[in-house]
């Protein structure tokens, strides 16, 4: 699963939609979905930064339940289907044609899966709701959440992710050529990579252990809850990012298993050291290093 990360998805299509603009504020209501405690969000960038539950639960409840049909559940099942167009273009819930072996499609919820499970018109988006924060039925690779960051990064669309370049003197190969556009405008990403740049550099913001010296880093954090059965073990830390904010040089995603803490307290640290080092060819020896180097992440669970 890929926690709040996928908040960065819910915004594009929410304002594509445009069921919201990029000043739509909610209130942070635990009553609805848990949350940590910070103001109100009152734009699609502050709650990026500030990665609201609430505000995200109400973006996709406005996604998929637009009222186009007077029942909810036929509604649900129209939206969702719209929902998961947007989430295919983005490379989600399909293989990537990478040129390696062992790739999987992780799994974007659509009405026909839900009807597997629920029947036909018998979900709608009160049952499927924890999709809103990248919980539930969604599942993503680490290299589909760092092409996610790829697509913020360039605005809009990516390149198939490979390894090959090309072969002797033949040049690039052609599919590694073609640039995949998604369902989403330009012009919606930039509330949501200034959000990304807000989540790294401003207080509230939930990566300041992100910072790199001298490079913008944009950034999201996961925390993504972990269960075996009913028994609750350690989160997972998730994090992902683009440097510099303009005319980007990397894209990546960080997934720590059973580490514990947010995405801000593991997973951020861990990204920014790489990022560091592809983008001055070293580490500057510092404190993060060293608690990053000291720390015991993948612990046993019994």
């Amino acid at each position: 699963m890929p926690g709040s990360t996928f908040k960065l998805l819910q915004s594009l299509i929410g304002m594509q939609e445009g069921v919201i603009n990029k000043n739509s504020g909610f209130p942070c209501n635990k009553s609805i979905v848990g949350c940590h405690n910070h103001p109100s969000a009152t734009s699609v960038s502050d709650a990026v930064k500030m990665s609201c539950n609430p505000y995200f639960y109400a973006v996709t409840r406005r996604i998929i339940q637009q009222g186009k049909k007077s029942s909810s559940y036929e509604d649900s099942e129209i939206g969702l289907g719209r929902w998961a167009e947007y989430m295919h273009s983005f490379g989600l819930g399909k293989k990537l044609k990478v040129d390696i072996l062992g790739v999987q499609p992780g799994l974007i919820p659509t009405p026909k899966y839900y009807d597997h499970w629920y029947g036909h018109h018998q979900w709608k988006f009160s049952t499927i709701r924890s999709i809103s924060i990248g919980q539930g039925e969604v599942q993503l690779t680490p290299l589909q959440m760092a092409n996610v960051a790829v697509i913020m990064a360039n605005r809009g669309w990516y390149i198939t992710p490979h390894f090959v370049k090309g072969f002797g003197d033949k040049g690039p190969r052609e599919e590694f050529l073609i640039k995949h556009q998604t369902k989403v405008e330009y012009k919606h990403f930039l509330p949501v990579v200034e959000g990304m740049r807000r989540v790294v550099y401003e207080a509230g913001g939930t990566a300041r252990r992100a910072r790199v010296e001298g490079v913008v880093v944009c950034g999201k954090t996961g925390t993504v809850e972990n269960y075996r059965g009913k028994l609750k073990l350690r989160n997972h830390s998730v994090f992902i990012a683009f440097a510099p904010m303009d005319n980007p040089k990397i894209a990546i995603s960080v997934f720590i298993e059973n580490a514990g803490g947010g995405g801000g307290t593991w997973a951020a640290p861990v990204a920014s050291l790489m990022i560091e080092q592809y983008i001055y060819g070293k580490v500057k020896p510092s404190p993060k290093e060293k608690r990053i180097l000291d720390a015991v992440l993948l612990k046993k669970e019994r």
